[in-house]
């Protein structure tokens, strides 16, 4: 991401201020494996101090990518606005002369993902996440020696295939 140096910012304080705000969704970007494209994961996140941590469905195909190479980047924006060119226009120039361009505001880490694959650290991960998510605790207990919540379809149904 190309960052202009008096976009760049100020200090730590200001992007994990902006994060805590409430932006804790954000495009998981993993290098392909050789030959196919790379894999783009849009997901919820939360923070626990230098870590970003997720948690993935098991048949989600960025797995066999960060087993491959454990490099990703992670990019979360907001408050983006398309800035017309007629708007940037020059004083005495003509008002088709502006240069269209876009604001945002944005956070890109660049990672090294680490997998958790152990069902009790793998359930204590998911529990960090409702507590952020669902703070009044309003879920089903999360126990690594249960079915995975999304098993009770009658609780949990699936959505239709090609419906958002």
């Amino acid at each position: 991401m190309f960052i202009q140096p008096w976009d760049a910012a100020l200090d730590d304080a200001e992007w994990q201020t902006w994060i805590a705000a409430g932006h804790d969704f954000g495009i998981l970007s993993v290098n392909g494996l050789p030959g196919q494209a790379p894999v783009v994961v849009p997901t919820h996140f939360t923070v626990d101090g230098a870590a970003l941590l997720m948690h993935l469905a098991r048949p989600n195909p960025v797995w066999k990518t960060i087993e491959a190479d454990s490099n990703v980047t992670f990019t979360v924006t907001s408050d983006y606005a398309f800035i017309p060119g007629p708007w940037r226009a020059k004083p005495g120039t003509e008002p088709t002369d502006g240069v269209p361009t876009s604001y945002y505001a944005a956070v890109q880490f660049t990672c090294q993902a680490t997998i958790v694959d152990e069902p009790q650290a793998k359930a204590e991960l998911l529990r960090r996440q409702m507590a952020h998510f669902q703070p009044n605790g309003d879920h089903a207990p999360i126990d690594p020696d249960q079915p995975p919540l999304r098993a009770d379809a009658a609780r949990y149904p699936r959505p239709a295939p090609g419906r958002l």
